[in-house]
């Protein structure tokens, strides 16, 4: 079930204006979803994602099968690709950093004994 959705209205810059618009023409979207796009993308980089001007790109080849799965799934869930992955990233990463800690601690006991 879509999330409710509400109005929002907002006097800005004609030349602002333009800019906003042409670029949702281009992207094929509506106003709706180009606006709830760049809203979502930027509360997202506040909410601890890196700035643009501080990324860099991944690029990794999947089969057809698995891309699309993946893709519906993103869809599904209403994910981002590049936030589902960059969150996917950090969480293998910490637990594999968890992971050498505990080993480290266990191996100091044992030399310990």
């Amino acid at each position: 079930m879509a999330e409710k959705t509400k109005n929002l209205c907002a006097q800005i810059p004609e030349s602002l204006h333009d800019t906003v618009r042409t670029q949702q023409q281009e992207s094929g979207k509506t106003l709706s979803e180009y606006i709830t796009e760049i809203l979502t993308n930027y509360y997202e980089n506040k909410k601890g994602m890196t700035p643009m001007e501080n990324t860099r790109t991944l690029a990794v080849q999947l089969d057809a099968e698995l891309f699309e799965r993946f893709d519906e799934f993103l869809k599904k869930n209403h994910y981002k690709k590049r936030l589902f992955i960059s969150n996917l990233i950090r969480k293998v990463l910490e637990e594999a950093e968890q992971e050498e800690t505990s080993e480290d601690g266990a191996s100091a006991a044992a030399d310990a004994e």
